[in-house]
């Protein structure tokens, strides 16, 4: 992370990169050797490192089954692995047999089970879910190679702690339902895995396992057991979750931040890819500030802009869940505009200017529109923002849409019940016209003493096309009006790129380009869609 910007730069365009946290997955390679190391030396400091030479073997035999994750260029987490052929007679409970000792010359390539080496996390990097990136991405490569399953033979450094008190069985059946913690086996179960049985002397020099591991499966339902059958995902879910936030007078922005985290937090324990937050839902930061006028006031808000950033970038990353993060005055040579961030996952961020003010906006706040329609580029594919009042005009969703946009959503904050339809029937008109899924979040609550933003009506919702094979009233999960809440729900993108090609209508395909189109001005020239 770099230095926090000073409230004085907030008048100039503010750079993202200095709140980025550039997070990566990737394969490891040998140049990671004395990161891995220093990990081991951290997480294991009475057990012997690896050695290069294990590390070269394990990389010469099956590069593809071991990663690393980096954080702002700097390795913080590793997992190792193996293919075997499934057998129940092999020797699961003996580690440096089935590991080799750590050479993996066991390793078979054709192999239909993926036996788990290690994973390690740096302690300081502890509680961002890296575990939970390494574990996925042995999953994708499972079923990209259509493996079976995956084993593990997981520590239980917690029982230590209890051991004179319980047996390792007891220990484990109450980590398994959540009166205990374990550090280890706790996330284990979270990943997925199922507990097939308790194998003592694993690792004897283990101390705090007392020796003991637990055997895990977990299993790949996208597994073909036949070799000659071409494999192919029949669904591609992602999760989405709407954030419809109660507004609340704060005393300062820990207040504030405190009650973003928790949305974020429970996002990330329902492992949603995408986090969406209503339009200027930090509004409610003028509440701790002194009583101006609306656009001074809109631009004082501005000035909380850098905690802004940090706090959600920080956020994304820690609770690996992408967040739109509903939208917030920023001031940008001297001009005032309503910007919607992008806060990806591997600590990424991009923006979105609202395109169309109201005349609300303009007659309170002197908010200036952007002039550029984006698509952004995610690990679920390609979406759109559009912020409120955007999704009433349908040739922004149109240029969207040309862009391969599957998913858009929309912020609001909205004060009346009319307000919020304007956005409601607007948005499912565009799911409808464009094969996509709109999600909408709103706020609820009040704000007195806060002008232009004193009350508040939504009603959060996922919305899908209107077809046979999505749900029976195109709403795929809703609010209850005016309650503060999170709704969840799992779209396939599969589902519609079937949709769109094989519908009972093609409204993409069916367009009248020979009437009509939609001409977009881009810095690059001028685009008919």
């Amino acid at each position: 992370m770099q230095d926090e910007v000073s409230a004085s730069e907030l008048t100039d365009e503010i750079d993202l990169s200095q709140f980025e946290w550039n997070l990566i997955v990737r394969p490891t390679r040998i140049e990671d050797y004395p990161a891995l190391v220093r990990i081991q030396n951290k997480c294991f400091p009475e057990m012997e490192t690896w050695t290069r030479q294990q590390i070269e073997s394990q990389l010469s035999r099956f590069p593809e089954g071991q990663f690393v994750v980096e954080c702002d260029g700097e390795v913080v987490a590793s997992s190792s692995s193996l293919l075997v052929n499934f057998d129940d007679n092999l020797e699961w409970h003996n580690w440096m047999k089935m590991a080799d000792g750590g050479f993996i010359r066991s390793h078979a390539p054709d192999g239909d089970t993926m036996y788990g080496i290690e994973i390690m996390v740096d302690p300081e990097f502890r509680g961002m879910r890296l575990s939970r990136r390494l574990y996925q991405a042995r999953k994708d490569l499972c079923r990209q190679r259509n493996i079976a399953r995956i084993i593990i033979g997981g520590r239980i450094p917690g029982y230590h702690k209890n051991a004179d008190t319980m047996s390792a069985r007891e220990y484990v059946e109450r980590v398994i339902d959540k009166s205990l913690y374990d550090p280890v086996l706790t996330a284990q179960i979270a990943n997925g895995f199922a507990l097939q049985g308790l194998i003592p002397n694993y690792l004897p020099s283990d101390q705090e396992s007392c020796g003991y591991a637990t055997f895990l499966e977990w299993k790949n339902l996208d597994y073909s057991a036949v070799p000659s059958r071409r494999f192919r995902r029949s669904v591609e879910l992602v999760r989405i979750g709407a954030v419809q936030y109660q507004m609340r007078a704060v005393k300062d922005f820990d207040e504030f931040a405190k009650q973003a985290r928790y949305f974020v937090d429970v996002a990330g324990d329902y492992k949603c890819d995408f986090l969406l937050f209503p339009e200027l839902f930090t509004l409610q930061l003028l509440s701790c500030l002194p009583s101006q006028r609306p656009g001074s006031a809109a631009r004082a808000l501005s000035e909380f802009t850098p905690q802004y950033l940090e706090l959600f970038a920080e956020m994304a990353v820690s609770f690996d869940t992408n967040i739109i993060g509903g939208s917030h005055f920023v001031v940008e040579d001297d001009t005032l505009y309503n910007i919607s961030y992008l806060f990806r996952r591997d600590g990424s961020i991009e923006k979105q200017y609202k395109l169309h003010i109201t005349p609300s906006e303009r007659r309170w706040w002197g908010v200036a529109g952007g002039d550029k329609v984006e698509v952004f580029q995610t690990d679920c594919g390609p979406i759109s923002i559009q912020v409120c009042y955007d999704c009433q005009f349908p040739e922004v969703s149109r240029i969207a849409a040309e862009q391969g946009a599957n998913l858009v959503f929309v912020p609001f904050n909205t004060d009346t019940q009319l307000g919020y339809l304007r956005v409601r029937l607007c948005a499912q008109a565009r799911a409808v016209e464009n094969h996509f899924y709109v999600a909408i979040a709103g706020c609820t609550g009040n704000l007195p003493f806060v002008e232009n933003a004193d009350i508040h009506y939504a009603q959060s919702a996922i919305f899908t096309p209107a077809d046979v094979t999505f749900a029976r009233d195109a709403i795929g999960a809703e609010a209850n009006p005016n309650v503060e809440m999170v709704v969840i729900h799992d779209v396939d993108l599969e589902l519609l790129r079937r949709h769109r090609e094989q519908g009972s209508v093609t409204n993409w395909h069916d367009r009248r380009r020979d009437l009509y189109g939609v001409r977009y001005q881009t810095p690059q020239g001028t685009r008919d869609i």
